[in-house]
């Protein structure tokens, strides 16, 4: 099973991009991120039309995630737990069954600039509500996967730049540490366990020549539960769609398991 996870960077102008990057790809299971559309206007013929079931968590304009499967989606939530009052839709997670069942959660993580700040304390307290849902889900010892924008570069090696990073609530110690909390509780990096070196990034901004000087860093990630992680045969980052007509400024990653 084949899946993948994509900051799209908005639904609409990603229209065309999406759907000749799936036809390429054909990936069993996409999570996407920042689909920057309310549920209603999300354009699911797109993706029905190609095979796959759709479910959205949206909101107008910002943020909003989805699951695209070829497979049927099971036992759909929406929302991270622990904080009632939080209306940013950053979380979906579903049930897909293959050979055999895996909990598949796709995440937005916050961004948390400027830093410090109330958006880097929301980004601190979102990942502590991570973490204590993804103790909740490895209790349940069925494979499972967290992957997405978590808007974390783990490492110095994760930046073209690191430097540049310095103060920036993607990199900044807290930030870092926070992450390895939850990769602690028993998680295994999935492109970390595959690739080692320098050099590989999912992220390019739009400004300042990024992506033709490969300035970039990377911040999508897939963590593997341990029963995920036995099935893991392969990690790769798609860079070249980074390349392509309108693209987001983000690529996609995948994983390949054996499901």
């Amino acid at each position: 099973m084949k899946i993948a996870t994509f900051n799209i960077n908005g639904i609409k102008a990603r229209a065309q991009a999406l759907p000749d990057w799936l036809d390429d790809a054909q990936p069993d299971v996409v999570v996407l991120q920042e689909i920057k559309s309310v549920d209603e206007a999300f354009p699911r013929e797109l993706f029905e039309d190609r095979g796959y079931n759709v479910e959205t968590h949206g909101q107008k304009s910002f943020n909003g995630v989805a699951i695209l499967s070829k497979l049927p989606l099971e036992d759909v939530s929406r929302g991270l737990p622990g904080d009632d009052m939080d209306e940013q839709a950053r979380w979906i997670e579903a049930t897909v069954v293959g050979k055999q069942a895996i909990r598949i959660c796709g995440l937005y993580l916050p961004n948390g600039n400027p830093a410090p700040g109330p958006k880097y304390d929301y980004k601190l307290a979102w990942m502590e509500r991570l973490h204590a849902h993804a103790q909740s889900l490895l209790a349940t010892e069925m494979p499972m996967l967290m992957a997405g924008d978590y808007n974390i570069i783990p490492q110095a090696e994760d930046a073209k730049r690191p430097e540049a990073w310095t103060e920036d609530a993607l990199f900044r110690p807290e930030s870092r540490a926070a992450f390895r909390r939850i990769l602690n509780l028993g998680f295994t990096e999935a492109f970390r366990s595959r690739v080692q070196g320098p050099g590989h990034y999912s992220f390019w901004d739009y400004q300042a020549g990024a992506w033709n000087r490969d300035d970039g860093i990377r911040i999508d990630h897939f963590l593997l539960s341990p029963q995920a992680a036995d099935l893991l045969l392969d990690c790769q980052i798609d860079k070249d769609v980074r390349g392509r007509e309108k693209p987001s400024d983000h690529v996609p990653v995948w994983v390949e398991l054996d499901l």
